[in-house]
């Protein structure tokens, strides 16, 4: 994406998410990669939102598998393993002269983090005390390392959410930011029905709330012979067509649901890999299964929902 940031930034786009993941496979997605990434893209201006997968691959409400570091770590040393590991990974961007503006705890911890010790709902809700304190680890590495960063609680959908924060909150856990993930695919095709539960968070907990991910598609057709997750008309929410006009209209919609919140209390909106465009030829199957939800098009301009984003101010 770094050939392109000039572009997102002339488009108004302030801040970057970036995930980390702690030992991946082939360093993609490495605290090494990510921060000489965060170098670059601070030099030009660009706010850095760092989203802490603590695993070392995908984490998200169906898996939250500890690095395999920590494979052995209970209790008190995986309590100590996730302040430490928090703690030099921010020195390391502090050193490298990245100053972080938000960080995550998790990514999606609908069911905890660093499952089985951290993991909650279902039969395993007895387990939010120890959820609880190893959370609070991470979080007392962020505000140790720079006060002044946002810290964010991330949750994966709107219906739950503010089941969910109300019992984080009930543990005595202090955090800055509510994020939320919405696909329409996953979360509902009723943007009313986001309204009304935005709204409900908002006066609830009267805390900043982002949508920490979203996407629409501008296209059900695609541009590689790798499968789409969108594809069908089926999946899209009625008013809203998988076209140009179409993906910027939503764009729109969810900015005016977050700025019509109470107290201004909506903060913005993250596209989740807006770049992820078909990069490997037309007849690809390991090209890009998102190539139609991204914020160029299949010949890579830029789509008019990078400038409705870009406008949230």
């Amino acid at each position: 994406m770094l050939f392109r940031s000039q572009l997102f930034k002339d488009k108004g786009i302030n801040t970057v998410r970036l995930r980390i993941w702690h030992t991946p496979v082939d360093a993609h997605s490495s605290l090494l990669e990510v921060v000489d990434f965060a170098k670059q893209l601070s030099a030009k201006g660009f706010g850095i939102w760092l989203d802490f997968h603590y695993s070392d691959t995908w984490a998200d409400p169906s898996k939250q598998t500890k690095p395999a570091a920590w494979k052995n770590a209970t209790g008190t040393i995986l309590k100590d393993s996730i302040y430490q590991y928090t703690s030099k990974a921010l020195l390391a961007f502090k050193t490298a002269g990245v100053s972080i503006k938000i960080v995550q705890v998790g990514n999606e911890t609908n069911g905890g983090f660093l499952w089985n010790d951290g993991r909650v709902g279902g039969t395993y809700d007895v387990n939010w005390t120890n959820y609880a304190l190893l959370l609070k680890e991470g979080l007392r590495a962020i505000k140790d390392a720079d006060n002044t960063t946002k810290t964010m609680i991330h949750y994966a959908g709107i219906d739950g959410a503010d089941a969910h924060y109300n019992t984080v909150i009930q543990q005595g856990i202090s955090f800055d930011y509510i994020g939320l993930s919405y696909y329409m695919i996953w979360h509902g095709k009723s943007l009313d029905n986001v309204s009304t539960q935005l709204n409900t968070l908002s006066t609830h907990f009267q805390k900043p709330i982002l949508i920490a991910e979203t996407a629409y598609p501008f296209s059900l057709a695609w541009n590689d012979n790798t499968n789409n997750i969108v594809g069908l008309s089926s999946q899209l929410i009625t008013g809203y067509d998988a076209t140009v006009d179409g993906q910027n209209a939503y764009t729109k919609a969810l900015i005016d649901l977050m700025k019509k919140l109470p107290q201004q209390t909506g903060m913005g909106i993250c596209w989740w890999a807006p770049e992820w465009v078909s990069f490997r030829g037309p007849i690809a199957t390991n090209g890009s299964s998102w190539e139609n939800l991204t914020l160029f098009d299949f010949t890579n301009n830029a789509l008019p929902a990078l400038a409705s984003l870009g406008s949230y101010q």
